[in-house]
């Protein structure tokens, strides 16, 4: 098996999501990251889905998604010819002796200290799952005592964008609303 990013573009109404994600339920598939969120066009959300399936069933998949009435566009964001991030806030343990290493490997992964108490620090951290995977193995020998992680977001890479023709007509319609 191997991961795959769908970027999906579906009308921004209520269960939507839900029908999504049921849909890869149904169909036995997990799903390894899920964001959703709003687009150029307030009547449009993105869904970037990460799941780890082989190609025969995600091909099923993806022409059922295709199906569903909210969906308007369905594309699959290959890791070279894409941007995907995710986002990490970090709660670590900490003291006196061990701040400066904490604050050190911040600083070696382009990260952001948000917050800062007696006996902990707030780290924030965007980049690819393998860096931010690489940022909790150093600093989970301090302790780790909370954890949030955003799913991955993805856009395709260069002047391009999915939106580009398939919602040039909301452009008229969204502007006389």
């Amino acid at each position: 098996m191997s991961k795959h990013t769908l970027s999906v573009l579906v009308e921004n109404k209520p269960g939507v999501l839900a029908r999504i994600a049921s849909l890869f339920s149904r169909r036995g598939f997990n799903i390894d990251s899920l964001a959703v969120g709003p687009t150029e066009y307030p009547s449009v959300s993105r869904m970037t889905v990460v799941v780890d399936v082989e190609e025969s069933p995600l091909e099923q998949v993806t022409k059922q998604l295709n199906k569903l009435v909210n969906v308007i566009k369905i594309v699959e964001l290959e890791p070279a010819s894409s941007v995907q991030r995710e986002l990490l806030l970090l709660k670590v343990r900490t003291d006196s002796e061990t701040r400066p290493h904490i604050l050190q490997t911040v600083e070696l992964f382009r990260a952001k200290v948000v917050d800062v108490s007696t006996d902990a620090v707030t780290i924030e951290a965007t980049g690819s799952t393998d860096k931010l995977e690489a940022l909790l193995r150093v600093l989970e020998p301090y302790g780790i005592r909370e954890l949030v992680q955003s799913g991955v977001v993805a856009v395709g890479r260069g002047a391009r964008s999915i939106t580009d023709r398939t919602l040039r007509p909301l452009d008229r319609l969204e502007r006389t609303a």
